[in-house]
Formats: C-alpha cells, structure tokens, sequence
C-alpha cells in the first residue's frame, strides 16, 4: 500500500495562522530533489475542498507530502497563499480569484480547474421561483464574481431584467433595469448566506455550504445552473505556476482518488 502523503495543519483560522507563521509553505525548496519529502502546504475552508485535498494528498508522488490547513474563510485562503505561508490553495473560482488579485495587488494563478458545482436558489416557504412575493426579499452573495452570477441566473429565469450593455458576469444590483416584483436585493458573505435562508424569501448559495441545512441542488434548488466558468481551481503564485511541485500537484488534483471523492459526493463534477 502507498505511503500515505497527507498531513494535517490545523482545523480552524487561528490554529492555521498560528501554524503558518512559524513555518514556510515548503519545507524544503519546492523542486527539491531525493530525500525527504517535500510538504505543500494547501489550505481548503470545508468539505467537500478538504477531502479533495486529503484525496489528493494520497496519490501525490512520494517526493512531495501535501499538508492542508484548514481556514475559515476564503480571504483568508488567499491571504495566507499571497503571503507565502501554504504553497496553494484549493477554494475557489477562476473569476473569485482575479477580484482577490485585483483589490489586493496579488498574482495567483489557477493551474487546474478541478470540480464544478451546481449553484441554486433555494427557499424555506416557497416551492416555485414564480411565486416570489411582491416587495420579497433575495440574498445574493457580496463580492463581484458570485454577485453577476446569481443576478445572470435571476435573469435567465425572468424575475429581473439586467442591463444588456453589461457582461452579466459582471452585472451588480444596480445593472438592474427591470424588477417587476420590487425586489429587494440584500448582500452578504458567501459564509452568511445559510443565516439568511431563515429570514429572506429567496438565498443563493453553494452546495458545500446548503449541504449544513440539508438541502441540496437537485431536491431543493427552486432554480440552478451549472456553469464551468466557475470550476474550483488549484491556485498557486504566478511565480511557482510552472514548478516541478506545482505539476506534482496538478497530476494528484486529476487522480484516481480525487475522482472516488468528487463522484461520491453527489453535487460536484469533475472539471478535467
């Protein structure tokens, strides 16, 4: 039986911060040669990322050992991955990505889309998306990336109408022109959009993060998409975008045992 290859960081924010300010991303130079491993360190926020990351860390090559460290939001996966303290990530989106260089003067690359994922509309009273009510409440996520995502599914559905001088992808609550329901349109994090599904009349949201509430895509989702635009992404810097450790990675993000993880899961599909 292969040696397995995967370690464990920490299990939240600060445990991961803690550990990461004590200790570079790899322990030896990236494209170190015979010896001792490698460690990677890949920080993921939750399941299903993490498993991926676990999974992966079982088929990697034996030169290299990938330990994840678990963090609590997705700004914080990039900070710590700008800053040099993980040697990736694996968390997020291509359009996600390039907002977090942009605000941040970061360069991260995707090297390897990995899984897609079904996004939803989900609701706790209605059992129809034509059945919003007048004046209803809609909680969309608050950065630009999952904002046109959520606003170009409302208008491929017909609840609003977005401005067609605008990318969708890139449309805000203001590209808006026509919301014959009076909508009302209230942006939270990613992470804050469960709490939201008790109160609002309509919630769009992740599956890994519904998954808590017991919904999923297929059963619950009053409206869903499917787009690999928006594939989650093996991120590294630009700068090891090319390396010996990077395309270890990206063979042990495509393997056999990162296949068994996303096929069992139900909501994702692989992206390769």
């Amino acid at each position: 039986m292969k040696k397995s290859r995967i370690a464990f960081a920490a299990a939240g924010l600060g445990l991961a911060l803690a550990v990461t300010a004590c200790a570079p991303a790899a322990e030896k130079k990236p494209d170190a040669g015979a010896g001792e491993p490698t460690v990677l360190k890949v920080a993921a926020v939750q399941a299903p990322m993490t498993d991926v990351v676990k999974a992966a860390g079982e088929a990697i090559d034996d030169a290299y050992e990938v330990q994840l460290v678990e963090v609590a939001d997705y700004i914080t996966a990039n900070t710590i991955l700008n800053s040099g303290d993980v040697y990736a990530n694996f968390s997020q989106h291509v359009p996600y990505m390039e907002t977090f260089n942009e605000g941040n003067d970061a360069s991260l690359v995707g090297v390897q889309p990995v899984y897609n994922f079904v996004i939803a509309f989900y609701s706790k009273t209605l059992d129809d998306i034509a059945d919003l009510p007048e004046g209803g409440k809609v909680a969309i996520p608050d950065d630009p990336s999952n904002t046109g995502r959520a606003l170009k599914l409302l208008a491929a559905n017909d609840v609003i109408t977005l401005d067609p001088e605008v990318d969708p992808y890139e449309a805000t609550v203001k590209d808006i022109t026509e919301n014959p329901k009076n909508l009302e349109f209230v942006q939270v994090p990613i992470s804050s959009l469960n709490a939201a599904y008790e109160e609002a009349d309509l919630v769009f949201q992740w599956p890994s993060h519904i998954k808590a509430l017991g919904l999923t895509p297929d059963d619950d989702g009053l409206i869903t998409e499917l787009d690999d635009r928006f594939a989650l992404n093996l991120v590294v810097q630009k700068k090891d975008a090319e390396s010996k450790a990077t395309k270890a990675l990206k063979k042990a993000f495509t393997s056999d045992e990162v296949r068994e993880v996303i096929e069992g899961n139900g909501t994702i599909k692989t992206a390769w």
